[in-house]
């Protein structure tokens, strides 16, 4: 595996734009394949939503791992590809995709340009931005003591935190971080959450014991100086002037703006912004292009990783008629193949 942000052409067999999980999964059904993969991901590291919002967040839906954190899942994956070497191409986005002979060219905002026999769109929603709180100069606290995701939960020990927001990750921290933070109080504009019952009840308990405070108000302005916040000002009604409310941190949990971003322009069938497959195999409506993982659409489509790792265990027989149409593609297990367990690097157990 390595990380080649230098601007310059790259030659290989699959272009995958996306280093979420799906992606990732990806390069391993493909390197069983023989097929060699680059990576474009407009963040500056691998996991995707999961390592960028969710790192710290139990995942509980991975088949046989009964939980691990979106850092935890993403280390995990990134082991098992390793065999195969990836290219990744972090902080850029896939700008300009064109035919380039038998194949494709993609070419990144950096000035990359990467040719290869078939490209696999594994970009999540598309790229996403937080929403921010509707408070002028909030950009200058961002990033030091301002937040719209939590990486490290230590960074907050023992902070006075306002987290904002009513759906599942305003509440998920809530619970999270209350056990280490001095004090946390949740804000919300109405006494309704969007978030799962379970952790609203919970939310409701800890309230109810007097460890944490629930206002129902709107953010109204920040107070504080050099990016470090000292104050929110909270505005319960219209009938009294806001009042400030002391605290270390803001975390902001108002959801994500969703951008299909350069590839609404790939010449690709999309409906609602999302791109329509085939489920035998996961192309889309240009043939060589296939779209795996939350920015497909078909029916009965589940937004799952488990379901986006199906997906590309399927895109990747498809992908091997395109790479490989002079070889006979033959299915084999992991469990009894020697050349696919020479390939990862292990040695069959049974030996």
């Amino acid at each position: 595996m390595s990380d080649d942000s230098t601007p310059h052409k790259h030659t290989t067999d699959a272009i995958i734009i996306g280093a979420g999980p799906v992606g990732l999964f990806a390069v391993f059904e493909l390197g069983l394949n023989d097929i060699k993969c680059h990576l474009v991901d407009i963040l500056d590291r691998p996991g995707g939503q999961c390592a960028e919002l969710y790192p710290e967040k139990p995942i509980y839906d991975i088949p046989a791992v009964p939980v691990c954190t979106g850092t935890e899942l993403t280390e995990k994956l990134l082991e098992q590809i390793n065999p195969f070497h990836p290219v990744f191409h972090f902080g850029q986005m896939a700008e300009k995709l064109e035919k380039a002979g038998d194949g494709w060219r993609l070419t990144t905002d950096a000035g990359t340009i990467i040719e290869g026999k078939i490209v696999i769109v594994a970009a999540g929603g598309g790229s996403f931005v937080p929403k921010r709180p509707p408070i002028k100069g909030i950009e200058a606290y961002e990033g030091k003591s301002v937040f719209y995701a939590v990486r490290k939960m230590e960074q907050f020990r023992d902070k006075k935190i306002v987290i904002a927001g009513g759906g599942d990750s305003a509440l998920d921290w809530v619970i999270n971080l209350q056990p280490i933070a001095k004090h946390i109080t949740l804000v919300h504009r109405r006494d309704d959450f969007r978030a799962a019952p379970d952790s609203v009840l919970k939310m409701r308990s800890l309230v109810a014991e007097g460890v944490m405070d629930l206002k129902i108000a709107n953010l109204a302005s920040v107070e504080g100086e050099n990016g470090q916040i000292s104050a929110v000002m909270l505005q319960e009604d219209s009938k009294h002037p806001p009042h400030a409310l002391a605290c270390d941190n803001l975390l902001a949990f108002y959801g994500l703006t969703m951008k299909l971003g350069p590839v609404a322009n790939f010449g690709i069938n999309l409906h609602e912004n999302l791109i329509p497959v085939n489920t035998a195999d996961f192309e889309t409506s240009v043939p060589g292009i296939f779209a795996i993982g939350d920015i497909n659409t078909y029916p009965g489509k589940m937004k799952l990783i488990l379901s986006g790792f199906h997906e590309g265990a399927l895109m990747a027989k498809k992908a091997f008629t395109i790479v490989h149409p002079d070889r006979r593609y033959r299915f084999q297990y992991t469990t009894s193949s020697s050349d696919l367990q020479t390939k990862l690097g292990v040695t069959d157990a049974a030996e």
